[in-house]
């Protein structure tokens, strides 16, 4: 059965090749500061962006491999029609569970370090917590490579972006890359994610007006 959770207001679902998620609570099961974004965020949430393609002088990346569009598919499916049957949901901090689905989708599989148990809160930490899934990855640079904000140029559809909204070293939320808009030498990056709900969420918007100060980094995913 899939449940419908509470999302931002002009948000929607449309699969989109051309765009392209999450939260989950930190590592110890203690819920994560994500937990109030269903309510502040989604007053300030901004509206979708334009179709996929040419937009004046802006141009938006277009997915072709086969791995990145079926894990768009998937998140754009999900984002707020929830997969719980399958995959449970972590209370309201389920961004990392979600994410790791998306992952699967992509074609990943689970190993003994990164793993769904059934139920998912015996589920590994790195598959449901934001900063052990960034501990994991920081352990397997065949997996992802690390950027941060300064290096947004190299994000690509499909990529992790991780969230520190308080400065405090750890991280707060995970969600997919889902659009990449670029006008000259600016780009701006959107993603999809679970707490707060949302298909095309503005990773300016989320780190200035949403939490303000906040930080972003990226996963430069290599498969």
């Amino acid at each position: 059965m899939m449940r419908r959770r509470l999302t931002a207001p002009g948000l929607g679902a449309v699969a989109l090749l051309a765009v392209l998620t999450g939260c989950a609570a930190p590592a110890g099961g203690a819920a994560g500061s994500d937990e109030s974004d269903s309510v502040a965020a989604a007053a300030s949430a901004t509206p979708r962006p334009d179709p996929e393609g040419q937009t004046g002088s802006t141009t938006v990346a277009v997915a072709s491999d086969p791995r990145v569009i079926a894990e768009l598919d998937y998140v754009l499916a999900h984002w707020s029609d929830y997969n719980d049957d399958e995959w449970g949901v972590v209370g309201t901090t389920d961004c990392v569970n979600f994410a790791s689905q998306a992952l699967i989708a992509r074609g990943w599989e689970q190993t003994d370090e990164w793993y769904h148990s059934g139920d998912v809160y015996q589920s590994s930490a790195t598959w449901r917590s934001s900063t052990a899934m960034r501990d994991w990855l920081a352990a397997h640079p065949e997996l992802a490579t690390p950027l941060d904000d300064t290096q947004r140029d190299q994000v690509q559809l499909g990529d992790v972006v991780q969230f520190d909204w308080d400065q405090s070293g750890d991280r707060d939320h995970t969600g997919i890359v889902t659009r990449i808009e670029r006008t000259g030498d600016e780009t701006k990056i959107f993603f999809a994610g679970h707490t707060l709900d949302s298909d095309y969420r503005d990773v300016d918007v989320a780190i200035t007006e949403e939490h303000p100060g906040g930080l972003v980094s990226y996963w430069r995913l290599s498969d």
